[in-house]
Formats: structure tokens, sequence, C-alpha cells
């Protein structure tokens, strides 16, 4: 188990049954790079992630 996976765990717990956009998700994620600059590159990683999983794969 990877470290992150038990911040993943308290997200689900608390957070499961609610719904957002991703509007929502993605101001949440500028205000955390603004308060947290040495995390810009892995949450552009996750971002970029996110945003191309239904891209075909070549």
């Amino acid at each position: 188990m990877y470290f992150t996976d038990r911040g993943i765990e308290e997200l689900a717990a608390r957070r499961g049954e609610e719904e957002v956009s991703f509007d929502w998700l993605a101001e949440q994620l500028r205000t955390f790079v603004d308060l947290n600059p040495e995390f810009e590159v892995p949450i552009e990683r996750l971002a970029t992630w996110l945003a191309r999983l239904d891209d075909d794969e070549d």
C-alpha cells in the first residue's frame, strides 16, 4: 500500500457519497497548488492524466 492510499481512502470515506463538478475539482486543485506550489508538477500530471483517460491508446 502506498502512503497516498490512506488519503484516498479518507477522501472516499468522508466524501464518497457527494457529487462534485469538474469545475469545482479544478478550482480545488488550483487552490491547493496556490497554497502548496511544490506540488505543481504532480497536480499538473494528475489533471492531465484525468483529462486524457478516455483518449484512444495508439
